[in-house]
């Protein structure tokens, strides 16, 4: 028997890193749905210009994830201002290739400071709130990374298997508990993160309003495992059944091993960027000072 899809109208949801890309087109699909929307941003400009866009009452918020003192206060003034939170969405992230034996050591910082540590500052402090009210949705952006490894992306991939791993675990001790979680796998989605990677066979690049749709099916009819596209779900089901040569080999087959293997060049800006996403580090200024 299906399951009756929930109302989301008047909930009150967080989205990390929501100024562009993937948290902007949520924010904007839960807008759409009624939701009251809050979003965090280390670029408080852009993301005050996303909030006056979507309109709908939606607020934005500075937020540095790598901070769990920000992240509390986030979280404080999301609901001082539209009420308890219902949906917090674990968004923000970044993705910096290039060769591992070559990659500085900031660039890996960077990447397990955002990616890791934010996701789970974000966890601890919203999961008592939700406790205390015996509900609340939990949704973690992680991506088809967390289900293998691409070179090209040693570190990046690290720290999505690491969402997908926190994630499964914490659903666990939370069974029964009223609250839910749910870890959202991507493949490549047409944002500035993805400047210059390659599509595997098999599988299309998606939009980030594909994603942000996704998380709104979700949230009506909770599930943990929410893969965009959805053929990706029965591609790595598949493969989990396979040697570790056959799962090689259908990744060559696919041409996945060169997805994040690409020209420098072609993501100097989003590197660049990205770069200057972690405040405590020092900025990239210089081609020295990117992954290569």
């Amino acid at each position: 028997m299906a399951k009756t899809p929930r109302i989301l109208t008047g909930q009150v949801a967080a989205i990390t890193g929501a100024a562009r890309g993937i948290g902007k087109e949520t924010a904007r699909a839960f807008v759409r749905e009624g939701i009251k929307v809050a979003i965090g941003d280390l670029d408080p400009a852009t993301a005050q210009e996303t909030a006056r866009e979507l309109g709908g009452g939606t607020i934005a918020l500075e937020l540095n994830v790598t901070d769990r003192a920000s992240v509390a206060a986030f979280l404080d003034a999301v609901e001082e201002q539209l009420g308890p939170i219902d949906v917090l969405v674990n968004n923000a992230g970044i993705m910096q290739l290039g060769p591992f034996v070559t990659e500085d050591d900031a660039t890996a910082q960077r990447q397990v400071d955002i990616n890791v540590h934010g996701v789970m500052f974000g966890m601890k402090e919203v999961l008592p709130r939700f406790q205390d009210r015996g509900r609340g949705h939990l949704v973690n952006i992680a991506s088809s990374a967390g289900k293998g490894g691409f070179p090209g992306g040693a570190t990046y991939c690290g720290t999505k298997h690491f969402v997908v791993g926190v994630s499964e675990a914490v659903r666990g001790e939370l069974r029964g508990t009223g609250i839910e979680v749910s870890c959202v796998m991507p493949g490549i989605v047409n944002t500035e993160l993805a400047q210059g990677l390659h599509q595997a066979r098999g599988v299309k690049n998606i939009d980030p309003t594909d994603v942000a749709n996704a998380i709104v099916e979700v949230l009506k009819v909770p599930r943990f495992d929410v893969y965009v596209p959805k053929s990706i779900g029965p591609i790595s089901k598949f493969m989990t059944l396979l040697p570790r040569a056959g799962r090689e080999a259908v990744v060559r087959a696919l041409k996945a091993d060169t997805v994040l293997q690409v020209d420098p060049a072609a993501r100097r800006a989003y590197e660049l960027r990205a770069a200057r996403s972690e405040p405590g580090l020092e900025s990239a200024e210089a081609q020295k000072e990117l992954t290569t």
